[in-house]
C-alpha cells in the first residue's frame, strides 16, 4: 500500500444533498426547514443562552453580591519575606524597584506589607500600604517606613 493508492471507503465520502431544487428531488418546498417558526426564516440567527422560549438561565437565576468598583487590590507581602530577600540580596532599603527586580511583584502590582514572619535587620521599607502590625514590627526593628 503506497499514500497514492489511498481512498476512503465506499459510501463513507457522499455528494452535498442539494435543497430547494423543487419536488421532484425529495427536498424541495420547505427545503428540510419544516413549516414556520423562527428556524424556517432566512437571517434567523439564535441568541446566547435562548431557550425556546422558555425564562434564560441567566433570568432565572437570583442576583445577589455587590462589586465595588473603587476597590483597590494590593499585593501581600509578609515581613518574612522581606527579611529573607534583604539577606539574599544584601539590601537595606526595600521598595517597589527591588521587589520587581527579585519577581516578586509585576509592574501593575500594589503592595501591602503584612506583619507575618520575623525582622530583625534594620530596614527601610518603601510600599503602598502596611498594616499596624508590620508597622510596629519595622519601626521596633530599627527600620524605618515611607507609604508611596
Amino acid at each position: 500500500m503506497e499514500l497514492n493508492t489511498i481512498r476512503p471507503a465506499v459510501g463513507a465520502v457522499t455528494s452535498k444533498t442539494r435543497i430547494g431544487r423543487g419536488p421532484g428531488s425529495g427536498k424541495g418546498g420547505t427545503s428540510t426547514r419544516g413549516h414556520k417558526g423562527a428556524k424556517s426564516r432566512s437571517g434567523y440567527s439564535r441568541k446566547i443562552g435562548f431557550e425556546g422560549g422558555q425564562m434564560p438561565l441567566q433570568r432565572r437565576l437570583p442576583k445577589f453580591g455587590f462589586k465595588n468598583i473603587n476597590r483597590v487590590e494590593y499585593k501581600a507581602i509578609n515581613i518574612g519575606d522581606l527579611e529573607a530577600l534583604a539577606e539574599a540580596r544584601n539590601l537595606e532599603k526595600i521598595g517597589i524597584e527591588e521587589l520587581r527586580a527579585a519577581g516578586v511583584i509585576s509592574r501593575k502590582h500594589l503592595v501591602k506589607v503584612l506583619g507575618n514572619g520575623k525582622i530583625t535587620r534594620a530596614l527601610a521599607v518603601e510600599a503602598n500600604a502596611f498594616s499596624k502590625s508590620a508597622e510596629k514590627a519595622i519601626v521596633e526593628a530599627g527600620g524605618s517606613i515611607s507609604k508611596i
